[in-house]
């Protein structure tokens, strides 16, 4: 009888066991791999901008990391656009006044920032790279559940949803031009940075 318990014991004990080290070792290899892809981002953004420092590095590579995952995108995606949009530069400034790396239009950024929690301070708001990234990986993400594509959402994020829905549909979906150009960036990345 006392082997009995001491047999059923030893399982339970064993099941306890289990239950703890398993997901602990799976929390541990999450953790590792987000550290492992966050490390690649700053590599991959001090080899495109050698003037980034590191604290600059280490906010830029979180708040891609932490959105993109957030919004469901691909963050070499959104490295990809950074590429594109301002070269990796956060104090870029466009002709039509689009700022920082994502390039995100200060009238757009208003509106998603307060609805995002996010405090707006005016234009300089989109400065901030965090702020920058947060409010144009979500515009990104709204843009691709708009039109369930992602090159007509990248066609969106340069000129517009309103005037791209006005675009014929085989225009609308062409990944010639910005597109195009993205797509291409995005290509080179899932070549050289890990899976998500």
């Amino acid at each position: 009888m006392i082997n009995g318990y001491r047999t059923r014991f030893a399982a339970f004990l064993t099941m306890v066991i289990l239950c703890f080290t398993i997901p602990a070792a799976a929390v541990y290899s999450s953790f590792q791999k987000q550290h492992h892809i966050r490390e690649q981002i700053s590599l991959h953004l001090r080899n495109a901008n050698e003037n980034l420092n590191e604290k600059d590095l280490r906010a830029i590579s979180r708040a891609v990391y932490e959105a993109s995952k957030k919004h469901g995108i691909d963050y070499r995606l959104v490295l990809a656009l950074m590429k594109v949009e301002s070269n990796f530069r956060h104090d870029a400034v466009s002709e039509m006044g689009a700022r920082g790396l994502l390039q995100v239009k200060p009238s757009l950024a208003k509106f998603m920032a307060r609805d995002m929690g996010i405090e707006w301070k005016g234009n300089h708001t989109l400065d901030d790279p965090g702020n920058n990234i947060r409010i144009g990986i979500r515009f990104l993400s709204e843009l691709v559940h708009r039109f369930y594509c992602v090159t007509t959402a990248l066609r969106a994020y340069n000129m517009g949803p309103e005037r791209t829905s006005e675009l014929p549909p085989e225009k609308m979906t062409s990944p010639r031009g910005f597109p195009g150009l993205v797509l291409r960036e995005y290509d080179r990345n899932i070549v050289i940075l890990p899976d998500p």
